[in-house]
């Protein structure tokens, strides 16, 4: 058992052991070769019984048995007396093997298998759960099983549900009924439609329930994990909504083929380079979907056809769902003023990862300007070499306040219905706030901090959804600066909800983003296009978020923070330019997201940890590039695939090969030396600076 330190075994107590291992080996002897030569008498069958009852988890000897069982169902002369006589027979071991063990995983699916052929009778099963709940009411092994046998005699969820609230008074610490009453209440709640209680009936009775065991033990985790449920039941949606996309409703798109931004009447948020004459629009859903496609999303404007597009998801995973999907519009440079209109799920198929269809369909328009390419202009052989430093930044003018500020209220997509069907949420978790301060009144509890600090925010995001401000921001950051030295063992968790909420915090209003956007050098003679940078630098971030108001920004300064991941960075597809310099990148592998950047030009990577560590766990996570299972949908030629320091480095052929990139930096990191250097200009032979220095 858990905490209890072994003691040296006594001689008698050794000798027993030894006498039961010999009689094991015995046993498993002659059982193997009956087994191999599938022999199934009533000796050999018996003998499987014994083997079971010294060892239950064997798991050889469990099958063996379902092919006994096959064997003497498939006879000619099987009759429904043999089939019932078999098969409870094999309950009865079943039973003997838990007596020994009840928590064998072997013995509990064999009973599963036995009772799934219909020939015998459930009734019983309960009565054998309730003496095996007796021994430990906890054993999840059990609460499993019935939840099988309560389906099989077709038991209703409320009568389980009456169970479990006996067990849970019984025991407040009963973590497996805790469980089992969430499995409940979740299959009621997806058969609203049926006629059951809805969640707005439900959960604020659960949580009246809930504190009872809180209150009366706040140092039990059980009651705890049940109310972190309870919460994200209360906050989240069952059908998937668009959260925000690019360009927003309303934009003024300027398609700039230059390079060169001339200053005009368009705001600097909303011009974007392109060589190829392309643009990316972005959905963000607020929780993954599927089934993003051109039957499910409509583009109309007068020079693509909409089932022309097509539809991506940006996922980590490389799976087919995602909160993020983009598709890439072509704008033929004939045609100079154009107006596009995306209609989101006004056809089916869009679907949540949890099966809920995307319902509430939504529709934006924006308007696309192209400045063509000027007359004897040539694109410069070697670009501007681009530095975020300090020297490198004015802070934007307040003359231009109105361009964020525009562009800011057009990122959001205004969900009609969702204001009122939020109401009974956040009134159920206001009254969770006054509970929890309460709480917290009486005694300096951790996990009653990190409870609060949950709610205020979710509080936040229920009451403020569109009026872009966090009431509690200040006082949930503080409870995490609070717990990050109370409970040490767990600073990284603290210290990523910590940024998580400051970044919230900083892009909820215009008026604090504002503070964050500067320009970089004169706009009308820089190598880059939109020349307005969010500086996030020196803020110790660890994590990033906040994505879905950030999917207009083109240059990024993330420099002189504490990221150990970019994990959602992949979402920020207008990128061109990105610092991450002096961060705690471990490996070349968290660089990941950045391979959906198609945009990324110049990237800063240089003073993290990659090389620091000879073991990178997360290179474990996919196969090489190389063995042609997973990695780049670029063509790699023989020349590349058999170089031999391509292969030494394949994780840099992963992670660089899909990049264009004209400028990277690297320098400050382990790997960084020569050899390495020559491995990346042979990857990436449109790179035209590293380090600082021109490549020839």
């Amino acid at each position: 058992m858990h905490g209890r330190p072994r003691k040296a075994p006594k001689p008698e107590e050794e000798a027993a052991s030894v006498a039961k291992a010999q009689k094991l080996r015995a046993l498993q002897t002659q059982f193997f070769s009956f087994h191999h030569n599938k022999i199934y008498t009533k000796e050999a069958v018996e003998l499987s019984a014994k083997l079971l009852e010294i060892n239950p988890e064997s798991y050889t000897a469990w099958n063996y048995r379902k092919l006994a069982v096959e064997h003497y169902l498939s006879q000619p002369d099987c009759n429904p007396d043999l089939i019932k006589s078999v098969l409870d027979d094999e309950l009865r071991v079943v039973e003997n093997a838990l007596r020994q063990n009840f928590k064998s995983y072997g013995a509990w699916h064999h009973r599963k298998w036995v009772i799934s052929k219909g020939h015998s009778s459930v009734d019983n099963e309960l009565r054998l759960l309730d003496k095996f709940q007796k021994a430990d009411s906890r054993n999840f092994h059990a609460w499993n099983y019935r939840r099988f046998v309560a389906e099989s005699m077709k038991r209703s969820e409320q009568d389980e549900l009456k169970y479990t609230e006996d067990m849970i008074y019984k025991n407040f610490s009963n973590y497996s009924a805790w469980h089992n009453r969430s499995v409940l209440l979740s299959a009621l709640f997806e058969k609203k439609a049926e006629g059951f209680l809805s969640k707005e009936k439900v959960l604020p009775e659960e949580y009246e329930f809930i504190h009872q065991a809180i209150f009366t033990d706040p140092d039990d985790q059980s009651g705890w994990f049940y109310h972190l449920w309870l919460l994200d039941q209360t906050v989240t949606t069952d059908s998937p909504l668009l959260a925000s996309s690019w360009p927003g409703h309303g934009y003024d798109v300027l398609l700039v083929e230059d390079r060169c931004y001339n200053g005009s009447a368009f705001s600097p948020f909303t011009a974007l380079h392109s060589d190829s004459g392309s643009f990316p629009i972005v959905l963000y859903f607020n929780q993954p979907v599927g089934g993003v496609s051109s039957s499910t999303v409509t583009v109309e404007c007068g020079f693509n056809k909409n089932e022309d597009l097509l539809w991506k998801p940006l996922s980590a995973s490389n799976s087919q769902t995602a909160r993020v999907w983009v598709a890439h519009l072509k704008i033929p440079s004939s045609d100079l003023h154009s107006t596009v209109e995306v209609s989101v799920g006004h056809s089916k198929g869009i679907i949540s990862t949890r099966g809920f269809e995307y319902s509430d369909p939504s529709m934006f328009s924006f308007k696309v300007h192209v400045q063509p390419m000027e007359r004897g202009f040539s694109q410069v052989s070697v670009a501007e070499s681009i530095s975020l430093r300090e020297e490198n930044f004015k802070i934007y003018g307040t003359q231009s306040e109105e361009s964020i500020i525009n562009s800011f209220n057009q990122l959001s997509i205004k969900n009609g219905h969702e204001s009122t069907a939020s109401n009974w949420r956040s009134e159920a978790l206001a009254k969770e706030i006054e509970c929890f301060r309460e709480l917290l009144s009486l005694m300096d509890c951790k996990i009653g901090k990190l409870t609060l600090a949950r709610l205020l925010m979710a509080y936040d995001v229920m009451s403020y959804p569109f009026a872009n401000k966090l009431v509690h921001s200040e006082e949930v950051l503080e409870l995490y600066s609070d717990l990050m030295k109370l409970d040490p063992t767990h600073y990284q968790y603290y210290k990523d909800e910590h940024s998580m909420v400051l970044l919230q915090k900083v892009t909820s209003s215009k008026e604090s983003l504002l503070q964050h956007c500067f320009q970089y050098k004169d706009s009308v003679s820089s190598a880059i296009c939109g020349p307005i940078c969010l500086r996030l630098n020196n803020l110790s971030l660890s994590r990033m978020g906040a994505f879905e108001k950030l999917l207009w920004v083109q240059m990024l300064d993330l420099s002189d923070n504490e990221l150990q991941s970019i994990e959602g960075l992949e979402a920020m597809q207008l990128l061109s330019c990105l610092s991450l310099r002096n961060n705690k990148l471990r490996s070349l592998t968290a660089l990941e997201p950045l391979r959906k950047l198609k945009l990324l030009r110049v990237l800063d990577i240089s003073y993290n940890q990659i090389g620091d560590h000879s073991i990178d766990t997360t290179r474990y996570l996919c196969s090489s590039p190389l063995s042609h299972s997973v990695g780049s949908e670029s063509n790699k030629d023989e020349t590349v695939t058999s170089d031999v320091a391509l292969i030494d480095n394949w994780e840099a052929f992963y992670i660089f090969i899909d990049f264009n990139l004209n400028q990277l930096d690297i320098v400050g990191n382990t790997i960084a030396d020569e050899k390495f250097k020559s491995v990346l200009v042979k990857i990436m032979p449109k790179l035209k600076q590293l380090d600082g220095k021109l490549l020839g």
